[in-house]
């Protein structure tokens, strides 16, 4: 299917209304799809033994409503979507003079208003010690990047089958909301079942695509939880693994960590973070936190009895998996339908792509003009 390239527009900050209006409005059971409905998934701990991914956040969760930009972040976003809108191939590799292939619909639709400003906020966008056109080069150069990455890496190979023996153990989980609404990533060490390998890290970004589908509106990041619990150090993460992935979420997946909860630290990996601390951003530095009491961030209704919560989770890897895939997949779904009839434009809201209350951009200019 052949991308058509859209006008560069400026896409208005939302309404103050808009942006008042709760995100924890996640998709109701009366507004599930089909395919959803039929998955029977739990709501909290009182549906007894868990053994799906929760659907959506508890209706406590606090989701902040986005902040509206300021003058100065409005021009720059407005110039960085000029530059991307103007695209129409993207390298093939991050070899130099690598050749071109046209963009795609998939990589129009990643280009939501929301991503370009990620990638400001990871280029600093409010330092005032940088040039304006420096942040938008910048920001421009890491969109196109992490396309070719996307590319390069094979995403769209990553299927579902071929990662499933990484996850038989459950080394992996996606399971309930924090209290701000954040989609909670588990990893468990002590559950590795396979050697090293590159699809150890495959599996990783696999997982955080899903986290990603699983993403309510206006929440733009995860909690991400490691269990050291009867862990061993040779089932942790090589240096030079731990250094690949790094790479991967600093430079492919800006602004998306929310939380680090590190919990059950064995004695050898403080010697581990410190071997990997020179690699890990300062802002990635800062939301990390280690051994605090879970509930103080996710409730127990969405924590796990075993990480001090109230539900009763067992992994079985031919329910969970397949529920998590279906799961996954229906979202994905809803969101590319919605991006068709929103115009298919690049810088489109994800709060209106999630199925959130906000119109779509062409609605939001169709209403000011």
């Amino acid at each position: 299917m052949s991308a058509e390239p859209s006008d560069p527009v400026s896409a208005p900050v939302p309404s103050s209304e808009n942006q008042n209006i709760a995100a924890t409005a996640a998709p109701t059971a009366e507004a599930q799809p089909k395919e959803e409905s039929e998955l029977n998934l739990p709501s909290s701990a009182v549906d007894g033994l868990i053994q799906k991914p929760f659907p959506k956040p508890l209706n406590t969760a606090h989701i902040p409503a986005p902040e509206p930009l300021t003058e100065q972040q409005q021009g720059l976003y407005n110039q960085v979507l000029e530059e991307v809108s103007k695209w129409t191939t993207i390298p093939t590799t991050s070899k130099k003079n690598a050749p071109t292939a046209p963009i795609t619909d998939d990589e129009r639709m990643w280009l939501t208003r929301e991503c370009l400003i990620r990638y400001l906020r990871a280029v600093k966008w409010d330092d005032k010690k940088k040039k304006d056109k420096q942040k938008v080069d910048e920001a421009v150069a890491r969109l196109q990047n992490t396309l070719t990455w996307r590319r390069e890496y094979g995403l769209e190979k990553l299927t579902s089958d071929y990662i499933a023996i990484e996850n038989e153990t459950g080394k992996q989980i996606i399971l309930g909301y924090d209290v701000n609404g954040r989609p909670c990533h588990y990893l468990c060490p002590s559950k590795q079942n396979t050697e090293k390998s590159d699809r150890q890290i495959q599996h990783l970004v696999f997982m955080l695509e899903r986290v990603i589908d699983l993403m309510v509106p206006d929440q733009e990041t995860l909690a991400l939880v490691v269990d050291f619990n009867q862990a061993s150090s040779d089932q942790n993460a090589s240096p030079t693994q731990a250094y690949q992935t790094l790479q991967i979420l600093q430079n492919h997946y800006p602004e998306r960590l929310g939380r680090a909860l590190v919990i059950n630290m064995p004695y050898w990996l403080s010697w581990f973070f410190k071997a990997i601390s020179r690699w890990i951003d300062p802002v990635t530095k800062e939301k990390m936190k280690f051994n605090e009491d879970l509930r103080q961030h996710v409730p127990a209704d969405h924590l796990m009895k075993a990480m001090g919560g109230d539900v009763e989770f067992q992994y079985d890897h031919s329910t969970y998996w397949p529920a998590l895939i279906k799961l996954a997949e229906s979202r994905r779904n809803g969101y590319y339908e919605r991006w068709i009839e929103g115009g298919k434009r690049i810088g489109e809201y994800e709060n209106y792509l999630r199925g959130g209350p906000q119109p779509s951009l062409s609605q939001t200019q169709g209403e000011k003009s």
